[in-house]
Parts: C-alpha cells; structure tokens; sequence
C-alpha cells in the first residue's frame, strides 16, 4: 500500500510525502510510482534548458520510518504505552549507566517524542474531520485532558533520573524532550484552533477557552523553566526561536531517518553497452582496412585513404553507438540507486529516474486523467506541453524492518521536495491590468494575477494493484500560490 500527501512545503517548494507500508507475511515489498509532470511550453523547460543535473539539484528527498501507531488516549491512559519503555529506560539508565544503556535512553526517547507528535497531529484530524459534530466538545475536552496527562506523566519522570549516576548531557537530553513536548502541544493547539475557526467560522467561546487555557499552562511552564517562548515586540528573540524549534525538531525525529548510500545504478550494464559500440566500430574499420588490403595489397594510396576514411567513420559509428545504446538504457534503467539503511541494518533500497519524454509516449490512462481542455489541445498542436517522466522504484525487507527496535513500524516514508524556482525564470509579470466600464471615470482599471498550471500526475503501484492521482499546482513569478487536487 503506498500513501501520499501533496503540500506547499514553502514558497519555491512543492512536498510529496510518500508512504510505503509493508505487508506483515511478505518478506520483500515492492513499490513503484511514476510521476509525469507536465509543464507549460511558455516556461520553456526543455531537455537543452533543464538537464538531469539541474533537476536532481533542485530535488530533495529524506527517508525515514513511519511513526509507531498510539492513540492519543492510550498514550496518557495505557500501561502498555511508550510511557512503558520510557520508564524502564530512565530507571535502567540511573540504575547502571552503561554506555548501551545510555544509547537505549536516548533512543526511547526520540521515539516517545515522534510518536506522540504524530498522534496529536492525527488526533487533530480526526476532530477536525468529525462526521458527527455533536461529538466536538467531548473531542475537544478529551484532548485537552490527554495532552495535559502526556505532559504530567512526563514530567514525573524526572525523579527518576534526577540521581548521581545521571551526567548533565542526560539530563539536557530529557530537558530538550520536555521544551519540545511543550512546543508541539502549544502549537497544534493553534493550529486546531485554524482549524475550527475555518470549518465554522466562529469558534464557541467555551471550546476556545479550554484550548487557550493549554496553552496558556504551558507558557507560564516554560517561563518558570527558563525555556524561550514567543515575544510580541522582540524579533531578535523570535528569529532566534525559530532556530531552536529547527534543532529541537531534529534531535526529536533523528531516530526515525534512515541512512541513504546514493550511487549511480547499472554502471556495469552501461559499460558493456559501449563496449559493445565500440566493437561494432571495430569491425567496420577492420573489415574496410582487410578488403582493400585484399585488392589493392599493402602500402599503396587506395589502402592509406582506406584507413583514414575507415578511422573517421570508426569514430563516429561508436559516438552514435554509445548514443543509441545511451538512450534505449535510459528508458529502462535508472540514474541512480540509494541503499537504506539504519545502522547496520539493511532495510532496502530506491531506485529513481528522470526522463523528458514525448506526448505519444504518455500511457492513454495518464492522457484521460490530464483531460486537456480544447483550448489547449488545439495549442499543443504546435506549441506542445513539455512532459518530465519522474520514475521511482521501492523494495522492503519486512524481516529487517522488524529489527529496527521494540517498535512495530509499517514501512517508510520518502519525503521528495522540489523546488520550482528554476520553473519562474521565463513567466511574465504576475500582474495584469484588465479594465471595466465605470459611469463617473470612464473606466477603472483591476489588477489580475496571471497564473500557471503545472499538473501532476501520479501513478502508484504495489502488487495490490494500481492507483492514479492528479494535482495541479498553481504558481506565478511570486511562488506557489495553491495546489489543487482533483477526483
């Protein structure tokens, strides 16, 4: 099964998380996803303008582990919750302060940390997306009350640690968890405060005061704590806890990331390919050089121009191999392969290919789901939308991925962003007088945006079966403006 997300990642940014979830009985999960990207011939993105370089210099991608599943509830509530390995790692840690105990301290956690973001981020969904809005307020109430437990039991753990055997780095590492928790609570609590305020456009004062009230706790908290929190009038102090969400968000989630080896893929297959170019230029020139050898016999002029003819031609008849062989590889390899891995565990690996490909090779499914409108079918008969093939394909070890701890993990994640800055290059001012008749003036002038339209779509495969979806993203000279999905 794979899973994706499209979002605005910034304002030159489009991020595509991929999710690939890995069958329990099946040791070795295969994925595949195809994605073409059609672009406006106005941008005048080409294979001469954008070459493979340019594009993988633009593209970015990190891997790492899907978070661990808990309910929210059964985070504050459960006995069998993170808080479980949690506790025994402090007390193991304080009790005998092993370097290997040191390592599973800090690994429990970063793991608590992860998995309770990612279930306050989806317990937020789930109230946000509620078929039954009678159940809101007790939603609501019940995540204040879950996300005020997770911080209390937290926080109780700190008489366990607070001993001798514990150094001060220990202790930094459970501080940065506990300014972290602080963060994350405080702001998904704005944001499901966004969120409501956008669903019902007025938010019931006592809803609004439960949540505020969180936040409030928790400010006060890290005042008391001497953790930074957010000034008004001091933009200094706000740029720099900027910085310090950055590094606190990645000491909480590197545990998760995985290692990626990248290289290029099938050097060898390549390399006999040309070879086999070479060859053939061999046999010419040797098959001219002892024909004429044969019927003129040797050091006379017809046999030198022979040679040097046959030379130059030897030449070219290997450059037009090597660009034959070149371009039927590149349809069916890739450009480069990334072995992943976590520590000395081998999960998988990637593989990833960028083409610009012609409109008669755009399978008729992917044609159908573009659904060009008249218009513009009848300007892609001379002024054709220029399409990028962006091929990528997956395997899983199941077996090896259950080795990556106490965890139950269900796959990876790729978080693929590209960056369109190079697309904005050639596109027109993003502002466009248009005029309206008016009875006192004359006329009045409107500014309008000009936009563009770059579609995606994605084809995802698995040996389930196979998905399409289509997105379209809308930019002008200024950035991304939205991204639109459609059914």
């Amino acid at each position: 099964m794979i899973e994706e997300q499209i979002k605005i990642h910034d304002k030159y940014s489009i991020e595509l998380k991929l999710g690939y979830r890995a069958r329990r009985k099946v040791n070795e999960n295969n994925f595949g996803v195809n994605c073409w990207i059609f672009i406006p011939s106005a941008l005048d993105i080409t294979r001469h303008t954008y070459s493979k370089e340019d594009f993988y210099r633009d593209l970015k991608t990190n891997i790492r582990l899907i978070t661990p599943v808990y309910l929210l509830r059964d985070i504050a509530q459960g006995e069998n919750s993170p808080f479980a390995f949690l506790r025994n790692a402090f007390s193991a840690l304080a009790s005998n302060p092993t370097r290997q105990n040191a390592a599973a301290y800090e690994y429990h956690l970063k793991m608590f940390l992860s998995i309770v973001k990612s279930a306050i981020r989806e317990e937020i969904r789930h109230i946000l997306e509620e078929k039954l809005p009678e159940d809101t307020g007790t939603l609501l109430e019940a995540f204040c009350f879950h996300c005020t437990e997770i911080l209390s039991r937290y926080r109780d753990l700190r008489h366990i640690i607070n001993a001798p055997t514990i150094s001060e780095n220990h202790l930094n590492y459970y501080r940065f968890a506990d300014e972290f928790l602080s963060n994350i609570v405080e702001s998904h609590v704005f944001k499901l405060l966004e969120g409501l305020k956008s669903i019902k456009g007025e938010i019931p004062k006592t809803w609004q005061k439960k949540l505020l009230n969180v936040v409030k706790a928790e400010i006060q908290y890290k005042r008391e704590k001497g953790y930074p929190t957010v000034e008004k009038n001091s933009r200094q102090k706000n740029r720099d806890l900027i910085f310090r969400f950055t590094l606190l968000k990645k000491f909480a989630e590197s545990e998760l990331f995985l290692t990626g080896h990248k290289k290029r893929d099938a050097i060898l297959i390549e390399q006999i390919y040309f070879s086999l170019a070479a060859g053939l230029s061999m046999v010419f020139a040797t098959a001219v050089a002892f024909s004429f050898q044969q019927k003129y016999g040797n050091f006379t002029m017809p046999l030198f121009v022979a040679l040097v003819v046959s030379y130059m031609l030897k030449d070219r008849i290997k450059e037009l191999g090597r660009y034959y062989f070149a371009h039927k590889l590149g349809s069916r390899l890739f450009d480069h392969k990334t072995k992943i891995t976590l520590g000395d565990t081998y999960i998988g690996y990637t593989k990833e290919a960028m083409d610009f490909i012609p409109d008669f090779k755009v399978p008729e499914t992917v044609h159908r789901i573009r659904e060009r409108s008249p218009i513009l079918e009848a300007n892609n008969r001379y002024d054709t939308e220029k399409i990028i093939l962006m091929r990528r394909r997956i395997k899983v070890y199941r077996k090896n991925l259950d080795q990556c701890g106490p965890y139950t993990h269900n796959g990876i994640h790729e978080i693929i962003r590209l960056n369109v800055s190079n697309f904005l290059s050639k596109m027109d001012n993003p502002l466009v007088p248009l005029y309206v008749p008016d009875e006192d003036k004359g006329f009045e002038t409107i500014k309008a945006e000009r936009m563009y339209y770059i579609n995606l779509i994605l084809e995802l495969r698995t040996e389930e079966g196979t998905q399409y979806k289509r997105y379209r993203v809308v930019l002008n000279r200024k950035g991304i403006a939205e991204i639109e999905e459609y059914n």
